[in-house]
């Protein structure tokens, strides 16, 4: 079994993180896809309640036929948020799946403040997605689209709704809960 990992904030899910696991799915040889929402961000951003992530990444793998999931593991006590730590759990504890991480072309700049990134490579194949305007080598596929969580925050802070950006199951989910600014439909 191949599994993929498709870590991050999911403040909120959208349509890009729906289309890079599709593509690594469809491509890259992995059985299933794992959506990994942060429990806490590793940099201390500001995020909603985890337990309203999972719920609006539940909505997106809703999408698919069952390959793609989500999962809770970051919210196991002790992890530190980082991936090193996450991925040396998950390969203690499934040591039958040949684990793969995604990221975005424009994670590369981040690397050096990663913990321990040479040992994320031993424990995994890096797969290195084409993001949207950030060019590097040794990307794979097609650039993906320019959408990002901090763009849809700020289009709902502004009262503008990202339908086309987020799924419809993901979006409702987040006006149902007030989420983001939103207001509960009546």
């Amino acid at each position: 079994m191949q599994v993929a990992i498709l870590g991050g904030s999911f403040n909120p899910p959208h349509v890009g993180h729906l289309m890079a696991a599709t593509y690594v799915h469809a491509t890259q040889g992995v059985d299933e896809v794992w959506l990994m929402p942060s429990w806490q961000h590793p940099f201390g951003k500001q995020m909603e309640p985890f337990e309203h992530r999972v719920a609006m990444c539940d909505a997106l793998c809703a999408e698919t036929s069952g390959w793609l999931k989500t999962s809770l593991v970051e919210q196991e006590p002790g992890l530190s948020g980082r991936t090193v730590d996450t991925l040396t759990l998950l390969v203690d504890r499934h040591p039958d799946i040949r684990w793969s991480i995604i990221i975005g072309s424009d994670i590369l700049r981040d690397l050096p403040h990663w913990k321990d990134f040479h040992r994320i490579e031993e424990l995994s194949r890096v797969i290195v997605l084409n993001r949207a305007g950030y060019p590097a080598p040794s990307t794979v596929g097609p650039p993906l689209a320019e959408v990002s969580s901090t763009l849809i925050r700020d289009l709902l802070a502004r009262g503008e709704a990202p339908a086309e950006l987020v799924p419809a199951r993901a979006i409702a989910y987040a006006r149902e809960h007030g989420l983001y600014g939103l207001k509960p439909a009546p």
